[in-house]
């Protein structure tokens, strides 16, 4: 199991541009920082993944993550509910966030993993990419044992947080009321997306 030196490590190997991988109350997740063009292209290609297909960022708390979008009054209530948690919300970028980790969208996905090593890493070096530790096809990683070889190669530090949980987040767009992909809280999600 990682410790606060492994933390640390990590933040720094982010800060450097390089990836890393870390637990999340789901999956691993495939870490750069999110605001490097050259570090988010290492993530795309670690991940044999296609550059139409946005990634999500990662940050510790709500406040961090209003640095990085522009939240209406119903996402930043929707995000002080169900984050930190296994939720990903889709909300418009502010000018920071590159145009290489959203596909050229204008709305990127924002995730608060509810684990303490994450919040440890993004204290640390946020916002870091939130996209899960696996070649795209591939099934996600909940035990370092079970990383993809070329993802485990491509990682400057993986931080072993034991097993996940073992279902991706559920993503929403609160905006337009849509549940892009349910995970875990997905019922919930959708309960108060109806009120």
């Amino acid at each position: 199991m990682s410790d606060d030196a492994d933390v640390e490590r990590a933040a720094e190997a982010v800060r450097d541009g390089d990836l890393v991988v870390y637990p999340t109350e789901t999956v691993y997740g495939l870490g750069a920082d999110a605001l490097n063009d050259e570090a988010v292209e290492r993530v795309f290609e670690a991940k044999r993944r296609s550059r139409d297909d946005p990634v999500s960022l990662a940050v510790p708390d709500v406040e961090a993550a209003l640095q990085y979008v522009r939240a209406t009054d119903r996402e930043e209530r929707f995000m002080r509910e169900f984050l930190p948690g296994p939720v990903t919300v889709v909300c418009e970028k502010r000018e920071p966030v590159p145009d290489a980790l959203t596909g050229g969208r204008d709305r990127v996905g924002v995730r608060i993993p509810d684990h303490d090593l994450a919040l440890a890493l993004l204290r640390s070096a946020a916002p870091v990419t939130a996209t899960s530790a696996n070649v795209s096809g591939r099934p996600s990683a909940t035990r370092v044992a079970d990383l993809d070889p070329e993802i485990r190669d491509a990682a400057a530090v993986v931080l072993d947080g034991g097993e996940t949980g073992g279902t991706g987040s559920t993503v929403v767009n609160v905006a337009s009321g849509e549940i892009h992909r349910r995970g875990p809280n997905a019922d919930a999600v959708a309960a108060w997306l109806r009120d």
